[in-house]
């Protein structure tokens, strides 16, 4: 009796699955209700491995991408004359020399270098395979925010570029004061032209080229002499020629703000910008301070 009770429940429950099983048949061959349109979404960009052979770009990378996708910076990165990254911050990054047979066998996904790039270098690479990119320097603000926007976009990094980009473009406040004459004596005892980018941070910091007004243009020399006999209100000095180091700048222009500009700030914008910015400030507000 208790077996057939047992017996006749299971039944139940069975014809009851049963029918469950048959109801979804039977809905799955009904039509389907109208729903919205589905949009397939976004792929994800791909992150590819990248080698640099340009210090600028390298400034650019290590703000965007981790180590992990950058296998190699330049060579200049690890050199304190010609970096634009701190020294700790290159030393987490692998480096080449340059060759084309170094960077074959590190097998990036894509080679990032500047416009000088010689051509067979980079026929070698690109007959190995590889995707070579190549950037000019930028000569304004505008173009150095471009300029990260289009590596970040080869990066896969399209957010963290947009965010470099805007902190580039975003202009500091002017300072109230006049223009304050300036002359930026770089390494080699030369002078920058109106239309580049650190003349440009000058304008915008509230500096007055001196060059300009000695009618100076890209890459004239100034001697010592000239800089005694005409001093300027503020001498930036950023080369270390004999000229530069000579004692007479201190002893004899005494009225004149001088002050030392490293010179990784004056070539490559990206995150450069920002510490180029950051230093002219400070030089305005000791050239305010002084009686």
């Amino acid at each position: 009796m208790a077996r057939d009770r047992i017996t006749t429940g299971l039944r139940g429950r069975c014809g009851g699955v049963l029918l469950a099983v048959l109801a979804l048949a039977l809905a799955a061959c009904a039509p389907a209700a109208p729903t919205a349109p589905q949009h397939p979404a976004q792929p994800t960009p791909a992150h590819p491995t990248i080698v640099s052979l340009n210090p600028c770009l390298d400034a650019i990378l290590v703000a965007i991408a981790p180590p992990a996708q950058v296998l190699a910076l330049s060579h200049y990165s690890r050199d304190a004359a010609s970096s634009s990254i701190p020294a700790a911050t290159a030393a987490r990054y692998g480096v080449t020399g340059g060759t084309a047979e170094e960077v074959i066998a590190a097998r990036p996904d894509l080679v990032l270098a500047s416009i000088f790039l010689p051509q067979s270098t980079r026929s070698a690479l690109e007959r190995a395979g590889l995707r070579v990119e190549t950037f000019g320097s930028p000569t304004s603000i505008a173009e150095s925010a471009d300029q990260v926007r289009a590596v970040a976009a080869l990066a896969g990094r399209g957010g963290e570029g947009e965010a470099l980009a805007a902190r580039i473009a975003a202009r500091p406040a002017r300072p109230s004061g006049p223009p304050v004459d300036a002359l930026l004596w770089q390494p080699g005892e030369i002078v920058a032209g109106e239309q580049t980018l650190v003349s440009e941070l000058l304008r915008e910091a509230g500096f007055a080229s001196d060059a300009a007004r000695r009618g100076l243009r890209q890459a004239d020399r100034v001697s010592l002499e000239s800089v005694l006999a005409d001093p300027p209100q503020v001498l930036l000095v950023a080369g270390d020629a004999a000229g530069q180091r000579h004692p007479l700048l201190a002893g004899q222009l005494k009225g004149a703000h001088i002050a030392a500009f490293d010179p990784s700030l004056i070539y490559c914008g990206g995150p450069t910008i920002l510490r180029a910015r950051a230093r002219l400030a400070e030089i305005r507000r000791a050239v305010e301070a002084r009686p």
